[in-house]
């Protein structure tokens, strides 16, 4: 009985087999010379268009559509939250998951997770070795480690960032609440 299942594979396997072997295409021997023609040879000019989108960085509209002027950022009040925190970013492959606010998580969203601020809450982040800085809205929570303090989106951890292999960077929190 295994013998003739054996040979019924071996069978169907060498049929199928030789009928791939036929439909594959002839490749061109390369070695081959060309025969000599008196036409000379057409070229052919194709035109590459390279379109470009203006970012306007004055400006961030965050998802909850608060706008606010980068260049204008007295009309807000930040209130200190807490200072030499550890932040860190959301691997991709929470990428489309729900967050526990019900929201689908969006790497490249301003986007973060924190253990005890309220949904919805606009914290300004910034990086304390060089300055940069970003708006993002808590939308979920963790990081479920002690020694960190909020989880970014990765586009949000990259815009801070001067090494962009680092996973993990010291910042300033601060809540925004309009005047």
């Amino acid at each position: 009985m295994k013998n003739s299942i054996y040979i019924l594979f071996l069978t169907i396997a060498t049929f199928f087999g030789s009928a791939m072997v036929d439909a594959k295409p002839k490749q061109k021997d390369k070695n081959k010379e060309k025969p000599a023609t008196t036409k000379a040879p057409e070229t052919k000019v194709t035109d590459k268009v390279i379109t470009a989108t203006k970012i306007d960085t004055s400006k961030t509209k965050l998802q909850t559509g608060l706008e606010i002027d980068s260049l204008d950022v007295n009309n807000f009040n930040f209130k200190s939250l807490k200072k030499n925190a550890h932040a860190s970013y959301y691997h991709n492959r929470f990428n489309g998951r729900r967050t526990a606010s019900g929201k689908r998580f969006d790497n490249n969203g301003y986007t973060a997770a924190h253990k005890k601020l309220p949904f919805g809450t606009m914290v300004r982040v910034t990086n304390e070795a060089n300055g940069k800085w970003v708006i993002v809205e808590i939308t979920d929570r963790g990081p479920f480690s002690k020694a960190r303090e909020i989880d970014l989106s990765r586009r949000a951890f990259m815009d801070i960032v001067s090494n962009k292999n680092s996973g993990m960077v010291i910042v300033t929190l601060e809540v925004i609440e309009p005047k």
